[in-house]
Formats: C-alpha cells, structure tokens, sequence
C-alpha cells in the first residue's frame, strides 16, 4: 500500500462518524483508492448525501401550508395537535409550535411514526428553535364532564393561549378552535403533512407520556409508564383486577364497565364519537 494513503481508520472516523464535510481532493483520494475499505466509505458517504437530498425534499414539502401563510404575509404561524384522545386513563394533551420561517429541523415528522427516543430527541431541538411553543392540558374529571372531543379543543385552545407569543394564524390537526379569533387552516392528517403540525404533535406526545410516568409511580400496578393509558389488553386486565383509579376516564365504556354503569352514549370502546 503507498505510504501516502491514510489509514481507512482515519477516513472512517472523519467522514462517517464524524461527518465532516468531504472536500473535493478528499473525495478524489477515496475514488482513486484500490482498498475495499475505501470503496466501502465513498458508498456509504453518497447513500447518506441520497438521504439527506430525500429528506430536505421532505421537508420542503411539509412547508407548503407554512409557506403560502409566510407568502401572505402571516409571520408567526401556530402548528397546534393534541396526544391521548383514546387513552382510558390521564390527560388529553396539546402543544402548539412557532417555528421561524423557512425552519427546517431534519426528522421532525408524525410522533406516530418515531420511537420514544427520537421523539425526545426532536423534542428538545423543537424547543430550541421555535419562536414559541405552549401546552395545553384536560384532565379526566374535565374529559368526563365535557366529552373527549370537546376536551381535545379545549386542550389546544389552551395550547395556544399558553404561547409566548400571539400567532398569526393556525394550521391544526383535522379540526378548527372555536374561540380563537385568528386564521385557522384545518388539514385533514395534518402531523404527516405539515412541519408545524408535526413539531406539535412531537412535543404534545412527549409532554403527555412523561405526565404518564409520573402518574405510574403515583398509581402503580396498571402499567401506565409502559402503555400511557392506551385501552391495550394488559391495561384492561390491570383495571379488572385493580379497579377505577382516580384518573381513570370514568365515561368510558370500558371503565364504565368496572364500575357498573351503562355505557355513555358519546363514547364507544374508548374512543370518541364526533359530533358533525
């Protein structure tokens, strides 16, 4: 091997896992480079550059409705989405997000589709970057009172009311706040469609599973910090065995099932019936 090539050690430690940029000459030395190793890190540098020129598309397409409100002269656009409408158990939780015009923070996408990790992750850098961001809650008792659907308006009115800053406008998850005076856009499936939307739904999730935890350890036993309240099968169990805890929907079917009554007639099996 020529003395004056460096050790595929190096190269692998500068542009993989460091990620420095690879200059021109630095490229040619690894194109003109015989080991297998080398050939190895050129294609795994030009599949990461494939990916990012996907991902900055991605991202520019989840701007659409961000950019025609800028265009229109809307500066301080509001993402607003809620997390934890069919849960049995805790709050339903809203966020609404700010981001200055022509954010892009790689990643941020439905909180649907990202681990815990990522969603922590993204979460922070959300926070950091936006304009403002608020939160919004409802707990049970108010749920059981004024019906989910309503609950999950009030939680991102709230959301809203919590920013630090008043917006402009208002791209929402599939729904319009009553109240609210601004612009509104609803988009049907909005997290997967809009950056601000998606950067609400990140922190509304995030903020609601850590409210779960906590209520684990005050309220053991019914797995909360493992499946945040979702009606899954080892929930319902925990509820037969351990009966209604205080934050417990109670006007939903299957804890109205424990405790005796007749289904509500606004909620079936958890989830919420929307009024036309």
């Amino acid at each position: 091997m020529p003395s004056h090539r460096r050790p595929l050690a190096e190269l692998k430690r500068r542009y993989l896992d460091e990620g420095l940029p690879l200059t021109a000459a630095a490229e040619e030395e690894l194109r003109s480079d015989p080991r297998a190793g080398a050939r190895s890190i050129l294609q795994s540098i030009e599949r990461r550059r494939t990916e990012a020129r996907a991902e900055g598309q991605r991202l520019r397409t989840m701007l659409r409705y961000e950019r025609a409100l800028w265009s229109e002269g809307f500066q301080r656009v509001a993402g607003v989405d809620e997390a934890g409408m069919s849960p049995l158990a805790g709050p339903v939780v809203a966020a609404a997000v700010i981001l200055p015009e022509g954010c892009r923070i790689p990643g941020v996408d439905d909180s649907k589709k990202l681990d815990a990790s990522t969603r922590e992750r993204l979460a922070d850098e959300i926070r950091k970057r936006a304009v403002a961001w608020g939160i919004g809650a409802v707990e049970p008792e108010e749920i059981d009172r004024i019906n989910i659907y309503r609950a999950g308006l009030l939680a991102m009115f709230r959301a809203v009311r919590a920013l630090g800053a008043v917006p402009e406008a208002l791209l929402v998850d599939a729904r319009r706040i009553p109240e609210l005076p601004m612009r509104q856009e609803a988009i049907v499936k909005g997290d997967a469609k809009s950056l601000s939307i998606a950067a609400a739904s990140i922190l509304a999730k995030t903020d609601r599973d850590a409210r779960m935890v906590v209520l684990d350890r005050t309220f053991p036993g019914y797995g909360f910090a493992k499946h945040k309240g979702y009606p899954v099968a080892e929930h319902v169990r925990a509820l037969e065995k351990l009966g209604v805890s205080p934050v417990h929907r109670r006007s939903f079917a299957p804890v109205r099932k424990v405790l005796g009554l007749e289904p509500d007639q606004g909620v079936l099996f958890g989830a919420a019936r929307r009024s036309s």
